[in-house]
């Protein structure tokens, strides 16, 4: 099967993408002081712009939102300025860029946060395994229950980093509902175990995450928000026991706010649905597929799932970061490079600005030869 599904032209809320591949948002932990994107940040972004969408790494709409050492936020002046230097050089690259904000909740501990701060969950439930703490691993403690007069609070966090990424120059944000995150959280029928308006039926768990959703939106407009979910994935141990129907009645309830779109993560091959068919079947926006914790998609897969209507785009995450020249590589058919998961999380430009083009890796190979 050809590749050029892949290459048709797309809108994106208010930005035109010239093709249908999207780098996936990938933690790398490698912001700086402050928690403020730098020059390093710009050079890893800039370098894949073949892309007609970037969606970048989770960032903290909060201090307290923060989950693991140098991740960036969105809640600061610097963080702010670092981020609109990364979105210029996106925009001069041809790329359209959406800044994903992530609260992680209760995936969190008290050493990565500001003195005095907990992690937040929706129940006063610890998630299973541990915590990389800046030092080695701890186990996660267990969180602080938000009460429901901190709520609008916390969806006014999404909203005021929601603004600063609009003044910033993004073309969207998403909001990341995935992934076992404090979203999710909301959503889980084992993370949420609340007794109130936002806990017990589907219709409560789904409450807290309409009004975050909502809230941004307020702040960004409509076409400038979407929204990334994960429905059956129990990753950082969140349970979803009714997830078809959980997440029917939140792509029902979500569907009024006008949203840019909707990324989803495939669900594991054992949940016995797609959750990709799911989103596609019961959304009329835009929809932008992942392969998730399954084996990475190859550009013929991704093709297929464009020209077959189950999504409008599709998002590579480690391929995207193996290959600065991705687009160009499916384009013409070059092999794919693969990461080194050795270098994924922090560290300086190894493994991050250094995977060298096909016509570079050419280059070197004949230098080597002659």
């Amino acid at each position: 099967m050809t590749t050029d599904t892949l290459f048709e032209p797309a809108r994106l809320g208010a930005a035109e993408l010239r093709n249908r591949i999207a780098m996936a948002p990938m933690t790398r932990n490698r912001s700086g002081d402050g928690n403020a994107p730098v020059a390093l940040n710009v050079e890893y972004y800039g370098q894949r712009t073949g892309a007609g969408l970037i969606i970048v790494e989770g960032t903290q709409p909060s201090a307290g939102g923060l989950g693991y050492p140098g991740t960036p936020g969105m809640h600061t002046d610097a963080q702010e300025q670092g981020w609109k230097a990364v979105v210029d050089a996106v925009h001069a690259g041809g790329s359209a860029i959406s800044l994903q904000l992530m609260h992680t909740g209760r995936v969190s501990h008290p050493d990565l946060l500001p003195e005095g701060v907990h992690p937040v969950a929706p129940s006063a439930v610890a998630p299973a395994g541990q915590v990389f703490n800046g030092s080695g691993l701890v186990a996660y403690e267990t969180p602080r229950a938000l009460s429901a007069d901190e709520l609008p609070g916390v969806a006014r966090e999404f909203a005021d980093a929601t603004t600063r990424a609009r003044r910033a120059g993004f073309d969207a944000v998403e909001l990341h509902g995935a992934y076992g995150y404090l979203l999710q959280q909301f959503l889980s029928s084992n993370a949420n175990v609340r007794e109130d308006a936002y806990g017990g039926s589907i219709e409560n768990r789904i409450r807290f995450v309409v009004e975050a959703v909502a809230a941004a939106v307020e702040a960004g407009g409509k076409d400038f928000v979407g929204i990334r979910l994960s429905p059956g994935t129990p990753q950082n141990d969140v349970r979803e026991d009714d997830a078809q129907e959980l997440y029917l009645a939140l792509l029902a309830a979500l569907q009024p706010l006008g949203l840019a779109y909707i990324h989803v993560v495939e669900s594991p091959e054992d949940a016995g649905y797609s959750a990709i068919d799911l989103v596609r079947a019961n959304w009329d926006g835009l929809v932008i597929a992942n392969s998730g914790r399954l084996a990475p998609w190859t550009p013929e897969d991704a093709a297929a799932i464009v020209a077959g209507g189950r999504a409008d785009i599709v998002a590579f995450g480690r391929h995207a970061l193996a290959n600065p020249d991705l687009v160009e590589r499916i384009r013409t058919g070059a092999p794919l490079a693969e990461a080194d998961p050795a270098t994924f999380y922090g560290g300086d430009a190894t493994g991050y600005t250094d995977y060298p083009t096909f016509a570079e890796s050419e280059a070197g190979q004949l230098q080597s030869t002659t």
